[in-house]
């Protein structure tokens, strides 16, 4: 490789990662998003080889004979499988830049984590990274991210307001002159509301269903607020008493309920964050309102349910899934904003 071709390729080989208990997000400097997979390995249970990441791995969850183990690294925005979420960030390190590529250029990783993630937890995202290539690991908080990527102006003196819904947790922050005025973290996201369809089903229908069921109905039927058309769908899974194969219809208004029901302490932590923030910056979030993100914020009517719950304007975000990494990687270009902000890298905290 030419001097040329290796200083290009130092360039554009630092990375923004979004981390998330759903899916994994990755952006590279120059390129954009280039990667977005389920958080997901599929490993051989006695030589523990693995078979799969990513959506390939997401096809065998609930699928798997005894031998083969699907397994989610990530759990309520933090690892809870140390070993594996490492395999797997090496796994998606090496395939935006081929392995030969990230042993000599050692990359540069900026990951977005939750708001209130502990040290502990902060050194196994750091030492996961690392292990996987990285020669310098900043952390930066998911809320503080996407408002980034959603261009809010984060460092005027005004207030900003930010709920970002993922898969594991719910982050709210409000922002003001490029710091985090108040910021809360629910683990109450997607996974939560999945778990609830799940236990209503087979509360009040007597049927077991599996996670990849109860995000279809999430995603089919499911609404934060009433649709303008009744929706239904057939729903299959075993039943509970008899043990054999059964299905059912379920209506969008009952799974309405689940969701709100499951969803109601997102709405309690945005109120205990309002009434947190400064009088002056609490205008300022009348005016501009709230800005929804995460894949949360897809979930039917869930700006106007929010709505109808703060009292507030509630603003989506265009592209809701991309915020977070997007704003990760605006950092890549302005390392001084992310000197300010963002957690030190592991080598010198």
């Amino acid at each position: 490789m030419g001097l040329v071709s290796r200083v290009l390729g130092y360039l554009s080989s630092d990375m923004a990662i979004d981390l998330g208990t759903a899916h994994t997000l990755v952006c590279v400097q120059g390129r954009g998003v280039v990667l977005n997979e389920p958080s997901v390995v599929a490993i051989e249970r006695h030589t523990n080889k693995i078979l799969a990441v990513g959506s390939e791995a997401k096809r065998m969850v609930g699928r798997t004979p005894g031998h083969i183990l699907a397994i989610r690294p990530m759990k309520e925005g933090v690892i809870a499988d140390f070993e594996t979420a490492e395999r797997m960030l090496r796994y998606f390190i090496t395939k935006v830049h081929d392995r030969r590529a990230v042993i000599h250029l050692r990359p540069r990783i900026i990951i977005g984590v939750p708001s209130r993630i502990t040290q502990v937890e902060k050194r196994a995202v750091r030492e996961s990274a690392e292990l996987a290539g990285a020669r310098e690991v900043y952390l930066i908080e998911e809320a503080m991210a996407a408002a980034i990527g959603a261009g809010l102006p984060i460092t005027e003196p005004s207030g900003n307001m930010v709920i970002d819904i993922g898969g594991g947790t719910t982050d709210i922050a409000v922002i003001a002159l490029g710091g985090i005025v108040y910021s809360a973290s629910v683990r109450v996201a997607g996974d939560q509301i999945d778990s609830a369809i799940i236990n209503y089903v087979k509360r009040a229908h007597g049927l077991l269903i599996g996670e990849p069921m109860a995000e279809r109905v999430k995603f089919d039927i499911g609404s934060a607020h009433a649709l303008p058309e009744r929706a239904q769908m057939v729903v299959k899974g075993r039943d509970l008493i008899a043990g054999v194969p059964r299905s059912i219809v379920l209506e969008d208004g009952e799974i309405r309920d689940v969701l709100q029901d499951a969803m109601a302490p997102i709405v309690a932590a945005i109120k205990v964050a309002l009434e947190n923030t400064p009088p002056e910056l609490a205008g300022d979030i009348v005016d501009r309102g709230i800005v929804l993100t995460g894949g949360g914020a897809l979930l039917r009517g869930m700006d106007a349910w929010l709505r109808e719950e703060t009292g507030l304007p509630i603003v989506p975000v265009d592209d809701p899934l991309t915020s977070v990494v997007l704003g990760v990687g605006k950092m890549l270009e302005e390392l001084s904003l992310l000197q300010n902000i963002a957690s030190l890298p592991a080598n010198t905290a």
